[in-house]
């Protein structure tokens, strides 16, 4: 009786949920929502996320030059790129929702997976949901207080917690809102960058630039290896969020042929800007 009403409460409401029946009625499934574009969306938005406008300075802090940061940023997209091109064949194989915790779990059995998602559920997501929501908190509540240079701590956590809450409910309640949702932030975080890029672009070639700065693109590099270390962390967290898809590929509808096609459409579109200022969007993993 309860299955039953479940099932007329999502006729009622037009199918949003994020799982239905299989045909046969043996069990439930994930309701297959995501196309391709969504997918790239996927991706892209969660690149483009806190990282690249916040990490850029510690790039160059930590290098020390212009041209090394430069390289740093290629070298970080380059890892990324094989990275995502490599989860791209394992989710055409596996086409399974869970990502690492699946291809562990085929591979090496239940012990090793059960310890790798113990670890991401308890740990390490919630720390990078945490970090990106806080820096989130920070860009939405400065405008409240111009000339400040520390914002009250109590509110910056109140906005972030109000944000995972929000984006929780969007995506417990319905896959195609929760789609929707990316695929509009997604459009503004391109277009922020394609209005810095542009800027920069425009004052560049008005002569009104810093170009000094190519003559000595390389000069007071730094030859430690720590700080180096630190600056491929920078842009690695930058690039965050390739991996992203294979979380979801039970909601794609072409889970068998999508993810090499929409995983190197997303990293084109995040490799055209590797040098501008995740989180993850905050897409719940399924």
């Amino acid at each position: 009786e309860g299955e039953g009403a479940m099932e007329r409460s999502q006729e009622r409401d037009g199918g949003e949920g994020v799982a239905g029946r299989e045909p046969d009625g043996a069990g439930l499934r994930l309701r297959r929502e995501i196309g391709l574009w969504s997918a790239v969306s996927l991706i892209a938005g969660c690149m483009i996320g806190s990282g690249i406008f916040m990490s850029p300075q510690g790039v160059l802090v930590y290098v020390g030059s212009p041209g090394a940061s430069l390289v740093v940023w290629a070298v970080c997209g380059l890892l990324a790129m094989m990275g995502a091109l490599c989860y791209a064949e394992l989710g055409a194989l596996v086409p399974k929702s869970g990502g690492e915790y699946a291809y562990i779990l085929q591979i090496f059995g239940s012990l090793p997976a059960f310890l790798v998602i113990y670890t991401f559920v308890l740990l390490v997501r919630p720390a990078a949901i945490a970090a990106v929501s806080l820096s989130f908190a920070e860009y939405a509540v400065a405008p409240f207080y111009p000339g400040c240079s520390s914002m009250p701590q109590a509110v910056l956590k109140a906005v972030a917690a109000i944000c995972i809450l929000l984006l929780t409910l969007v995506n417990c309640w319905s896959s195609r809102l929760a789609t929707m949702l990316m695929n509009v932030c997604t459009v503004a975080k391109v277009f922020s960058l394609l209005v810095i890029v542009g800027g920069g672009a425009v004052v560049l070639g008005q002569g009104r630039g810093y170009t000094e700065a190519f003559l000595f693109a390389f000069h007071n590099t730094t030859q430690q290896a720590g700080r180096i270390g630190m600056a491929f962390y920078q842009g690695l967290w930058s690039f965050d969020g390739w991996n992203n898809v294979n979380y979801v590929l039970e909601e794609l509808k072409n889970p068998k042929v999508s993810p090499e096609r929409m995983s190197r459409g997303g990293e084109g579109q995040r490799n055209r800007e590797p040098d501008v200022g995740h989180d993850p969007g905050l897409r719940a993993d399924t």
